[in-house]
């Protein structure tokens, strides 16, 4: 087992790992064997505030340090991962209980948002506006926003914490992060051990591992960071919102997602299979983007049901450490008994069980149900895990009407052989992502990536990073004198 569950389960302060000082330990639990990882004592809420303000004192030069000199650090932390790419595979195939493929797919995305983070360090760019006043020359500067609060999720944990650390790092300012209770080291702690080791200046990352148990909501209402970056649920999102909203700070909300893979009449059916099977199954279905719904217009659902299920019986469940396993626990019981209810509920609705999958511990075998009854909640819901809902539909305004009934708009796509009608199908749903012939999980370091209704608010990824971590400042220069009324 790596050290990393022995060395790292502390809290990283001011450049320092200490232990916390709360009355309590989040245990750290490998999901697929139960064996206890780690045992980190949490942080409180005098710890937050240690956290905050180093990162203000540090973000002051870090602010105005030559950008140049800032990708450095990104370009070590590229070496670092390359260096220890097999153990930080092993935190993520332990406690997360990622598959080998899912770890890969993971790294590979890690190093893609931190070679963007190198040049994002020089993307920041002023202005000179024209002014109607005779003498004055206005510049628009674009200035970090100081210290930002970084939540992440346990899905993704490592590329969800670095996706808004290290832009945020690239662009000036100080982060504090606090990982998922369930992967406190893949979220938190790997990240702040890899920069360190990239010379990172002490201070400007700080990982606090703990929980609103022990903080309530002291990392959000905490008066130090402008921004608060959330990947998470809805629910919690919401919370987010409103609190960051009281406080008048930013918020950027990167949240669930109910999305659909649709296959319209003139697809190639074996590709949408292979696309549709991939958008449902991958990570367990713990992926926000991932397809809960499969829409496939009625004159071929015969044939592609038959292949889908088909398809489907072929992954391995099991043993994530086997590289020939496909789908491995979900992150925790109270997730695998969620699913399992997912599936009664279904049938007693009236669905069918195309593939009923067993339970047994964290280990949720795949479900395939079709007849879900048109006005069930679970059409509109999130589902997250390997439980998939097969929809026919009559007609695109049929499938258009059934993808947008839902509350959420994250991502999906449309399988079709005439491109040009797929991305007028695309065009129709309201979500912040569509993909024409492709698969509904997809992100990259320079396409703005969020969602539309409960999906979240704000984008991450390019320039919309840049509009996300830094605020623009107007300062006026009036050359000669200004006239003045009285």
């Amino acid at each position: 087992m790596s050290s990393y569950f022995t060395d790292l389960a502390q809290q990283y302060i001011d450049g320092e790992w200490r232990p916390g000082t709360g009355s309590w330990d989040i245990i750290d639990f490998n999901p697929y064997d139960g064996e206890k990882l780690a045992s980190i004592t949490i942080a409180t809420v005098d710890e937050v505030d240690d956290a905050y303000r180093a990162a203000e004192r540090a973000q002051k030069k870090w602010g105005a340090t030559n950008a140049y000199a800032r990708r450095a650090v990104f370009e070590k932390a590229l070496a670092v991962i390359d260096e220890r790419e097999e153990e930080i595979t092993e935190v993520i195939i332990a406690e997360l209980g990622g598959t080998r493929l899912k770890a890969a797919f993971e790294l590979h995305l890690v190093r893609e948002f931190l070679r963007e983070s190198v040049q994002l360090a020089l993307r920041p760019e002023g202005k000179i506006i024209p002014s109607p006043v005779d003498g004055k020359e206005n510049r628009l500067y674009r200035v970090p926003v100081g210290v930002v609060g970084v939540i992440s999720p346990f899905n993704f944990p490592f590329l969800l914490s670095v996706k808004s650390v290290a832009p945020a790092l690239a662009l000036g300012n100080g982060v504090v992060l606090k990982p998922h209770q369930n992967t406190p080291i893949a979220g938190g702690s790997l990240v702040a051990k890899i920069f360190e080791e990239a010379g990172l200046p002490g201070g400007l990352l700080n990982v606090v591992i703990t929980d609103i148990a022990e903080i309530g909501d002291a990392f959000i209402e905490h008066p130090v960071p402008k921004v608060i970056s959330f990947t998470g649920s809805d629910k919690v999102g919401r919370h987010v919102a409103t609190v960051c909203a009281a406080n008048f700070k930013r918020s950027v909300l990167e949240l669930g997602g109910n999305s659909a893979l649709v296959v319209l009449e003139d697809a190639d059916i074996d590709y949408a299979v292979d696309a549709a099977v991939f958008s449902r199954f991958v990570h367990q279905g713990q992926v926000c983007m991932a397809a809960n719904r499969v829409l496939v217009d009625r004159s071929i659902e015969a044939e592609f049901t038959e292949k889908f299920v088909a398809k489907v019986k072929t992954l391995k469940t099991g043993d994530p450490r086997d590289p020939q396993t496909v789908i491995g626990p979900v992150i925790n019981s109270s997730q695998a008994d969620a699913l399992s209810g997912v599936v009664e509920q279904a049938i007693t609705e009236g669905a069918t069980a195309l593939l009923h999958g067993s339970t047994t511990d964290n280990m949720v075998e795949p479900s395939v149900l079709t007849g879900v009854p048109a006005d069930s909640d679970l059409l509109r819901q999130e589902v997250f895990g390997p439980v998939v809902f097969l929809v026919p539909f009559d007609g695109e305004e049929e499938a258009v009407r059934i993808v947008n009934d839902t509350p959420y708009g994250l991502s999906g796509a449309v399988h079709t052989a005439d491109i040009e009608r797929g991305v007028n199908f695309a065009k129709q749903i309201d979500t912040g992502m569509f993909h024409v012939n492709d698969g509904t999980v997809h992100d990259e370091p320079l396409v703005p990536f969020g969602g539309e209704k409960q999906s979240g608010i704000g984008r991450l990824n390019g320039e919309t990073t840049v509009d996300s971590f830094t605020t623009t400042k107007w300062i006026s220069v009036q050359h000669g004198r200004s006239r003045f009324p009285f």
